[in-house]
């Protein structure tokens, strides 16, 4: 059995970015598509912006928002995790080894 003691707050921030930008990504589009059948539907959005436009917005500006949020609670969690680590142990994993 192996014991995780230390996470690299760095790579694991910029690993949980990167997630969290996919995720933005798909909220982005969900959002994109909701807002077409919801004008469709006769409810405006936003009055005064077209459909295509907040779409398009949501696609790009959500991935970017949720990957630097993503990175900073990355940093905060893996340097929490190292701390408390250090102070109760970490997680223990179990590997393979193939040959």
């Amino acid at each position: 059995m192996a014991e995780l003691r230390k996470l690299g707050i760095l790579s694991f921030a910029k690993m949980n970015a990167l997630i969290s930008a996919f995720f933005g990504f798909l909220a982005g589009i969900i959002y994109a598509v909701l807002g077409v059948f919801a004008q469709a539907g006769g409810v405006p959005v936003f009055p005064g912006i077209p459909t295509f436009v907040l779409g398009f917005a949501f696609v790009i500006i959500l991935p970017i928002l949720y990957g630097i949020f993503g990175f900073i609670g990355g940093a905060i969690m893996a340097a929490l995790y190292n701390l408390f680590a250090s102070w109760f142990g970490g997680i223990e994993m179990k590997f393979k080894v193939h040959k």
